[in-house]
């Protein structure tokens, strides 16, 4: 990861199991503070598929139903307006639901990315190093 470029490969985290449960209980966590119940997956190799389907079906409901709660819940999970109609201009071929679902799936991964990167840095630091 070079932090200094600012461009971020996430490929390598993606297989991560501990960043992958710590990615799904930050959703639950930020989705649940919207009234939104999110399960985790009960199978590790089919977390992905799982986890969108369920966080798209919450999406693709406050987009029909609670724009204003969607907006609420994308300001605190971070996910800028713009960012989400580039994304929409980007791929015409998917839903609407279906690419914020994605944002939120990489937004969450890219914070506890780097939560645990400055955690790590942050004690390397205390320890002297």
């Amino acid at each position: 990861m070079d932090l200094t470029t600012g461009s971020f490969n996430i490929e390598e985290f993606k297989s991560q199991e501990e960043v992958i449960r710590q990615t799904v209980n930050q959703i639950i966590k930020d989705f649940a503070m919207f009234g939104m119940d999110v399960e985790f997956p009960p199978d590790m190799k089919m977390v992905y598929p799982h986890l969108f389907s369920q966080l798209e079906m919450h999406i693709s409901g406050l987009l029909t139903r609670n724009v204003q709660k969607l907006s609420a819940l994308l300001y605190q999970i971070d996910i800028p307006e713009i960012q989400i109609i580039k994304s929409w201009e980007e791929h015409p071929e998917f839903t609407h639901s279906q690419v914020i679902t994605e944002l939120v799936i990489y937004r969450e991964l890219k914070k506890v990315v780097f939560r645990n990167y400055y955690k790590h840095y942050k004690l390397k630091d205390e320890d002297g190093e």
